[in-house]
């Protein structure tokens, strides 16, 4: 079964997502605060972390970073915080997606189920390789000259992609239907952010990027080889 951490202060949305979810096949998990879900995350990883910004204890965005450190599972962010920096903070701490309240129980599910598939194995046996970087794409292992990097689900997908459409222009509304969903076209804020966590993962200079190129205002391209 399929291991979700929820880790949330309000105990009636701890009970429905508790009910909700282990209605759905999952194996559930709930906790009230930060330093009860890092401890029960490092006991029993999980394969998916819903996680409340405003916890008692430590901030959620405190709780992704203290993950990240580790785990590589998809992170759902929820957060009665509006504002957009609030948004960037939890994507760039290493959230995968984030989810404003209140929200609707079909779209929360709607956003665990392609959240798990951008987290599932890839298959084939492709191999991309530049000067700065290689991508086994059929083990989710990318290395660089200093050796392997760590990427979350999210950021796999959208490099995997860019590098399935070499030297080619992928439009914003490309990438956001085909990593989040149709209903995410608007959110070029998770591009913006994922993008340049890629980068500092994998560009030997982020500032002036060589791979992985925005096209201002439209989109993006993986860039294998650089020009003479």
């Amino acid at each position: 079964m399929t291991r979700v951490l929820v880790v949330d202060d309000d105990p009636q949305l701890l009970r429905a997502l508790r009910i909700t979810l282990s209605a759905r096949g999952y194996d559930v998990t709930t906790v009230a605060d930060g330093t009860t879900a890092l401890a029960a995350a490092s006991r029993t990883p999980p394969d998916l972390v819903i996680v409340d910004l405003g916890l008692p204890d430590i901030d959620g965005v405190a709780v992704v970073e203290g993950l990240r450190g580790w785990c590589t599972a998809p992170i759902i962010v929820l957060s009665a915080r509006h504002a957009e920096p609030a948004k960037v903070d939890a994507l760039d701490a290493g959230a995968d997606d984030y989810v404003t309240k209140p929200f609707g129980m079909d779209e929360l599910l709607a956003r665990v189920r392609a959240a798990l598939r951008r987290a599932a194995p890839a298959t084939g046996h492709a191999i991309v390789s530049t000067d700065a970087f290689t991508v086994d794409l059929a083990n989710k292992r990318v290395t660089t000259p200093t050796g392997e990097v760590r990427l979350t689900p999210t950021e796999w997908h959208l490099l995997e992609v860019l590098i399935h459409e070499p030297g080619k222009l992928v439009t914003q509304r490309q990438l956001l239907q085909q990593v989040w969903g149709p209903a995410y076209e608007t959110e070029t804020t998770y591009l913006r952010v994922h993008l340049a966590n890629l980068r500092r993962k994998l560009e030997p200079d982020p500032a002036r990027p060589r791979y992985l190129i925005t096209e201002p205002g439209i989109g993006y391209r993986f860039t294998p080889e650089q020009p003479v």
